[in-house]
């Protein structure tokens, strides 16, 4: 099974702005709700791995599959079964940037576990963009 979700919103802030929050693992409990806590080995990097502390307790392994500085990183999570895979996409739009969040959640239950997984993201990208334009 496979569920994919979309997401892409528009800010006044910079598209550096917007990467250096997403580079900089320690705001990410600050702008996702989603997360607890993130632990990573090394430095943000292709291939670098760590673990997530997720709501509700749950422990996630990651790892960053695709990093592209200034532009965009995929991380890659495993829980039990599930493989869930999150694409972030920054790109300068003028006055600003066009940041697209995409899910891909394969798995048994997926079609169920999905909706959960990205129920967050529009709060996520809302607070990820507010805080960038707070720094632009």
């Amino acid at each position: 099974m496979t569920f994919e979700y979309e997401r892409t919103v528009t800010t006044t802030a910079s598209a550096a702005d917007v990467w250096a929050l997403w580079s900089d693992i320690g705001t990410w409990h600050v702008w996702d709700p989603s997360i607890e806590r993130v632990a990573l080995e090394g430095h943000f990097a292709e291939g670098a791995a760590g673990t997530m502390g997720l709501a509700g307790g749950i422990e996630a392994p990651f790892t960053l599959e695709v990093v592209e500085p200034g532009a965009r990183f995929l991380d890659r999570l495993t829980i039990g079964d599930l493989v869930i895979s999150i694409d972030h996409v920054v790109a300068a739009s003028d006055g600003g940037a066009e940041v697209t969040v995409s899910t891909v959640v394969e798995g048994p239950g997926a079609d169920d576990i999905g909706p959960m997984v990205t129920g967050d993201t529009p709060k996520a990208l809302a607070a990820l963009v507010g805080m960038a334009e707070q720094k632009s």
